[in-house]
């Protein structure tokens, strides 16, 4: 029963747009990237990065292409003073790399961050105010008139240290907790910033507008995001960034949305680290994108080395389901989604375009780093076409599909009884108990085989009711000749059913391996399988499997 009292939570109000334009657009293009791994994140962890670890991602970031990262908060901490610091003196930076800084509107902040940028090229400046209802009210009791000032105040300090700066320096205004902000003030605020700035065109602003706190449906902030982008002054030279948190769980949702609603640039973090509930996961936007067919502008074709590195420098674990990325998304343990991605590889492999159509892969593997290999796995729940497929790609068994629902129902058994998953080795020992070490009644001994144009006849040596049976036989092959050389004493009535037949291994070590399914009146169908480095040799074998499986 719910006990929260009426009216304790209010909706969201919608926003007055009649005539938005972003639900008929499409994404075309990525945006402008920007991490900030090394300031939400570092913010949010429960052991801060020390020097080593920031090195270790910064350099991770270079090598995934983004072209803007915020180094953190250097005003506000001596590791992120030092680590900037580092950066220029061992010149780190490459000449096409933008550095950011973060801070508040303060003058011995500001100071203290141009201090830090010193010797850097190009650098942008990233300062914020809270501009919500509700930070107003309860955190600050000022009215809209005095958080104005606050942040033109901000704009006149940063262009005053601007002045000694020996580089280029950026603009970035973020009005903190715009998604609680009334959208005419969030206007209002960032007029006045970029007018103060002296917006131009080569001397854009960068107009942050964050979700800090995510407080609606993901429709809702594009709307937000269009009417800003419709009401911004000089909108040619602002540069509309996002900065999108996940405490609604949708924010990659947003993040799309608002790139559908003008959006120019995106701020965020790689497995959605951050405060609370994270930042927006770039590593899933950027592979959206690509699935669609666009250039992400961003490299994950490792992304094991990302999870690892990210993993080290954070001491945060990544979920298995997490998109893309996670221990299992690759992974088919429904015996239905086996089969179809078994097939769709199989087609996929066999058609001439690269169109990428696989059922339930909406990406390559091989295109982030991964195999194939561990896309199939095997528990109780798992099909016939996921057990044919281990066999297959582990070990060269090629298991016709007519006998791939008694293999798959053997596994199951197992599976149930062991109450957990199997990997490819017990699955290999389990294929090899049930069909090479069958309980024998009647074991072969040797076989010898002649044949000529029209008829095959054999010499068949086995041990069947407790004595050593030589016999001869003629049929239309070996194996049927064999069958009649059988039957003059073994007194199970069967009829071959199929029988199909493939090498196995390198050409220096190729065994062959038959498959046969015999059928009669009490067993409906039971399959045999033998090697051999004779092809029919091995299809006696599996003649002899087949019969010890179904009659023993």
């Amino acid at each position: 029963m719910n006990h929260i009292k009426k009216g304790k939570y209010r909706p969201y109000p919608q926003i007055d747009l009649p005539n938005r334009q972003w639900p008929n657009n499409t994404i075309t293009k990525a945006p402008a990237w920007c991490s900030v791994d090394l300031r939400d994140g570092n913010q949010a962890l429960i052991n801060p990065m020390d020097m080593d670890k920031k090195l270790e991602l910064f350099t991770l970031l270079l090598k995934l292409g983004f072209k803007e990262i915020e180094v953190g908060f250097p005003s506000a901490s001596k590791i992120e003073f030092d680590f900037l610091r580092r950066l220029v003196d061992a010149k780190l930076i490459p000449d096409d790399v933008t550095v950011q800084v973060l801070v508040q509107a303060r003058e011995h902040l500001i100071a203290k961050s141009f201090e830090a940028l010193r010797g850097v090229k190009k650098a942008t400046v990233h300062f914020y105010n809270s501009t919500s209802v509700a930070q107003r009210k309860i955190v600050f009791s000022k009215n809209k008139e005095e958080i104005i000032a606050l942040a033109l105040k901000g704009v006149d300090l940063i262009k005053k240290y601007e002045k000694e700066h020996d580089g280029e320096i950026f603009l970035e205004y973020s009005p903190e907790s715009f998604t609680g902000t009334e959208l005419e003030f969030a206007a209002e605020i960032c007029n006045g910033v970029t007018a103060r700035w002296g917006i131009a065109n080569d001397r854009k602003v960068i107009i942050n507008l964050p979700a800090t706190i995510e407080m609606s449906t993901p429709n809702i902030y594009a709307d937000q995001i269009e009417w800003m982008s419709n009401h911004l002054d000089n909108r040619e030279n602002v540069i509309i960034s996002t900065h999108t948190h996940n405490d609604r769980g949708t924010s990659i949702a947003a993040t799309e949305l608002a790139l559908l609603a003008g959006a120019d640039r995106v701020e965020g973090t790689l497995l959605s680290n951050g405060e609370r509930t994270g930042n927006v996961d770039i590593i899933t936007v950027a592979l959206n994108m690509t699935t669609q067919g666009l250039d992400s502008k961003l490299d994950f074709s490792n992304i094991n080395e990302v999870l690892s590195v990210v993993e080290k420098c954070t001491e945060m674990t990544t979920h298995a389901r997490h998109p893309y990325v996670g221990d299992l998304v690759y992974t088919a343990f429904s015996g239905s989604h086996q089969d179809a991605i078994n097939k769709g590889l199989a087609y996929q492999k066999a058609r001439e375009d690269e169109f990428w159509e696989v059922p339930y892969l909406p990406i390559d593997p091989q295109d982030v780093g991964r195999t194939y290999e561990s896309i199939i796995r095997i528990n109780s729940q798992s099909g016939k076409g996921g057990v044919a497929y281990i066999l297959e790609k582990n070990y060269g068994y090629q298991i016709p599909k007519a006998m791939q629902p008694e293999l798959g129902r053997i596994v199951q058994t197992v599976s149930d009884t062991k109450g957990k998953e199997l990997n490819p080795k017990e699955i290999l020992d389990i294929f090899k108990t049930s069909y090479f070490k069958v309980e024998e009644h009647i074991s072969l001994v040797d076989f010898t085989h002649s044949s000529n144009a029209k008829t095959a006849t054999c010499q068949l040596t086995y041990n069947y009711n407790g004595k050593e049976i030589i016999a001869k036989g003629e049929g239309n092959g070996p194996i049927d000749a064999c069958k009649m050389a059988l039957m003059k004493e073994y007194k199970n009535e069967f009829v071959l059913a199929s029988y199909s037949e493939h090498s196995c291994g390198d050409k220096s070590s190729a065994k062959a391996v038959a498959y046969i399914e015999i059928q009669n009146k009490d067993v409906l169908s039971c399959f045999g399988v033998g090697a051999d480095s004779d092809i029919a040799t091995a299809s006696i074998k599996a003649l002899f499997s087949a019969l010890n499986r179904a009659f023993s």
